[in-house]
Parts: C-alpha cells; structure tokens; sequence
C-alpha cells in the first residue's frame, strides 16, 4: 500500500521529454480513477514478481497472498493520493480520459508541516512507547492522526469558506467581485519563522485583485495587487494556440498572460494568481512562450526551464 500510495508520480518520468511536456502529463493519467487501475496492477505485479523470486516465501508460512485483496488495497491506496492532491490549489484531473477538467479544493498547502508532524507522530510514537505490545501495535496512533488530519482540512475550510464569503460582499475599485478563491500557504515571515497565511484573488469585470488575506478581519492587506485586465495582442493569441500556452490556460484558474520584449523577440509569459503568493515571483509554476517579429514559436519554458526543442 506504500508503493501503491506513491505510485501515481511515476509520471514525473514525462519530465525526461522536457518541463513543459511533463507539465502537460503531470497529475493526468496516473491521477485518475481508471488510471489507478494500470497503477495497482503494477504495483501488485511488482510485489508478484519479488514473490516468485524469494521462492514463494510469505511472513506467515502456509498462509498464500491473496492478490485480488492486495490489488483492492493497492487501489485504495492510490486513491488516497488523489485526495491529498485534491486538497491543494493545483488539483487534480480524476476522471480522464471521460474528463479533461482539473478539480482542486484549495484548503491546505501543497507542503503541509501540521499533517507531516501528525502522521510521522502517528508513526513513530507507537514504535517508542509500546515496544513491550504484541504486534500489530500502533492502530490507535494511527486512527488519531488521521481524525487530526480530518479535522484540520475542516478547520481550513470553515476559514476558506468565510473568506470567501466575506469577499463577495466587497467591492474593489466600485465593481463587485465576479469570483474570489482564498488560499492557505506557509512562507517564512520577516523574522525567518515559517506561519501559516492566506492568499486571495478577486476577479472583478476589469482586474484582477491579489492580495494577502487575514482571516479574522477578511479584510485584504493594504499592499494589495490590483491587475487591470488588457486586450490580447497578436502575439498574445498566437502564445495562446502554443502546446504551451493550451495547457496552461486548461490548467489555470486565474490566469494573467501579459507580453513584453526580449530583444528583437517578444516573450509572452504565463501565470496563475493561484499561486500569486507575496514574495514569491512570478517564475513559480508560470511559463513562457518565445515568438520572433513574424509570431512564430521559438522557444518555451516553464519557469526558467526551457523546452528544447519547442513542442510548436
């Protein structure tokens, strides 16, 4: 089930073709309902395979693996990956190839330090304190971090809701919010510790607002990003039909695509205010796409790693 677990980020393997064909494939097909079907037969056949090898042996003599259960809990294990990344804001696409559609929750971090410090507690606690116990040991450890699991994503999405509930009943610049999402995240402060804070975006019928949130005020901070929305150029549409620029506007929820000069090339990049974190640049999960005076495609990237050579 370890294996199984870990199993649907084999696809970090497309990344050997390039960072924009591995953005393109990542949490696809391995992330999917009938892709965790491939997934749990590898891994089963894999543990098969170490079977036959050791000759067949078993941890408990006389008592044959039960490969039909083990393929079950391989796949329920894979599902359990899909709902981590489900609860992140860069989210999953579980029902390909029926569904090209991305599903995200948004109600915790990608990284999260509180559910890492629950589950290896769950972990390493029983192996400490309840060595003198027969084996299986640890279920009660187990069941405890998980319920602190659960009722941290609730915790988060009691705020998340309120934030975002509190936000459409602004106004911004005297024009009502259209959509408005809020992000948990963790950055180190000023003083270098690391805490958790919020991140809004507020789409508005002319901009785009970003800003750092505080959830007991939800009120946005002062230095809030205000981002009109600008016609699209001809170099801007062209970027837009790129393999690049499709699978990023597929993928992003808030995407601001803005142009500007490199040398006698035009660069247009990409990013999702998503991830418009403060402090953080606009490199992180954004891409790029090169075009020459005549708009043709001569190089892409993702973030500062460039696709050679461009999929166009």
């Amino acid at each position: 089930m370890t294996l199984a677990a870990e199993a649907p980020d084999l696809d970090v393997f497309s990344e050997f073709k390039g960072p924009v064909y591995g953005f393109a494939h990542h949490r696809g097909f391995t992330h999917s309902f009938l892709g965790l079907v491939l997934t749990s037969a590898v891994v089963t056949g894999f543990m098969y395979l170490i079977w036959r090898l050791r000759g067949r042996k078993t941890n408990i003599p006389n008592i044959p693996p039960r490969w039909r259960l083990l393929f079950g809990l391989s796949y329920l294990a894979g599902l359990s990956h899909i709902l981590l990344d489900y609860t992140n804001n860069y989210g999953v696409r579980p029902f390909w190839p029926f569904s090209e559609r991305w599903h995200e929750w948004g109600a915790a971090f990608i990284v999260e330090p509180p559910i890492l410090l629950f589950l290896c507690a769950g972990l390493v606690l029983p192996a400490i304190f309840s060595r003198s116990k027969p084996k299986p040991r640890g279920r009660l450890a187990a069941i405890l971090a998980l319920v602190c699991v659960a009722l941290l994503w609730s915790g988060r999405a009691y705020t998340k809701s309120k934030i975002e509930h509190a936000l459409k009943r602004q106004t911004f610049n005297s024009e009502p919010a259209l959509r408005v999402s809020a992000y948990p995240y963790w950055l180190p402060d000023s003083h270098g510790k690391i805490r958790l804070r919020w991140s809004a975006v507020v789409e508005t019928p002319s901009s785009y607002v970003s800003s750092e949130v505080d959830p007991s005020t939800k009120l946005l901070h002062e230095n809030m990003a205000v981002i009109p929305k600008t016609a699209d150029t001809p170099a801007i549409l062209a970027a837009k039909r790129s393999y690049v620029g499709r699978v990023y506007l597929d993928w992003a929820r808030y995407p601001l695509v803005t142009e500007r000069s490199g040398g006698n090339d035009l660069v247009v990049s990409f990013w999702d205010l998503r991830f418009g974190y403060p402090d953080t640049r606009r490199t992180l999960l954004g891409a790029s796409v090169t075009l020459d005076q005549n708009l043709h495609i001569i190089g892409e990237a993702m973030g500062p790693a460039k696709q050679n050579p461009p999929i166009d």
